[in-house]
């Protein structure tokens, strides 16, 4: 089985990479930058997502894709258009010319940043609808789009991850309720590669203090195994318990909703 990953040389492509790999599968790395060192049972391919000649290349032969490339922080609107919106449209259309029939594209919770903790105490669900926070969060908020319509026109499986916070622990107190860990985010993105049909998922660890649903993420076979709370003392005693009316803790986006981090308006 041969997995096309695009964004290869990022953090989160970076963490993924040993972890998927697996006896009888080649992960298809492609970035701008090449990846240094190609390790067993990969391949490298420098290529712009929004080149369809390349992309058509990377497609080649290729059984399913993850997509994590594009621009991953705001940036001035021609550069998220060219990089995310326009790079994911090629993508897809380069994997549906191809045949390929799963896609496990890395949104974010920044196309819902403006969701706010729920009054009756409930969780956010999965499809909550987009409230996006920045330039980067309508880019996540079209790439949702693509997919639905790739799935409802060509019958394509998709799964859209509204990517929470992926490091190997929490830098601070919002983190205890956004994290996920790496290995989950893994068991996430096996769990999508064979999903039929179209979801939308938020990509969180089973935390004690998420707010986050999970209930689309286990329903295509998603199984937590980490909680942020072991991170918790030592953050806690740093900072102290967090204000859940706060902004950067009451609503999806966190600091990316303040008025002061609103990009180029």
């Amino acid at each position: 089985m041969r997995i096309l990953m695009t964004g290869a040389a990022g953090k989160v492509g970076t963490l993924l990479r040993p972890r998927l790999a697996r006896d009888g599968r080649t992960l298809r790395l492609s970035d701008l930058h090449p990846v240094d060192p190609v390790g067993p049972g990969e391949e490298m391919l420098v290529a712009d997502l929004a080149d369809e000649s390349a992309m058509a290349k990377a497609m080649a032969g290729v059984d399913a894709v993850i997509h994590l490339g594009g621009q991953s922080r705001e940036h001035p609107w021609a550069d998220i258009v060219r990089a995310n919106i326009d790079g994911t449209q090629v993508l897809m259309e380069a994997a549906r010319r191809e045949g390929v029939r799963h896609l496990v594209l890395m949104g974010s919770h920044h196309a819902a940043g403006f969701q706010t903790r729920q009054p009756s105490g409930e969780e956010l669900p999965d499809y909550a609808f987009p409230r996006p926070d920045t330039f980067y969060g309508i880019s996540k908020v079209v790439m949702e789009g693509l997919a639905s319509l790739y799935h409802d026109r060509f019958g394509m499986n998709v799964t859209v991850i509204r990517l929470g916070t992926c490091n190997e622990g929490p830098a601070d107190t919002r983190g205890l309720a956004t994290w996920i860990s790496p290995d989950d985010l893994t068991r996430l993105v096996e769990a999508a590669l064979t999903a039929p049909g179209f979801h939308v998922v938020w990509g969180v660890s089973d935390n004690a203090r998420r707010w986050w649903s999970l209930r689309e993420a286990e329903a295509i076979g998603y199984v937590s195994r980490d909680d942020s709370e072991v991170f918790a003392p030592p953050l806690l005693a740093e900072l102290g318990e967090p204000d859940l009316s706060d902004p950067v803790h009451h609503r999806a986006g966190g600091v990316f909703t303040l008025k002061e981090l609103g990009g180029s308006w």
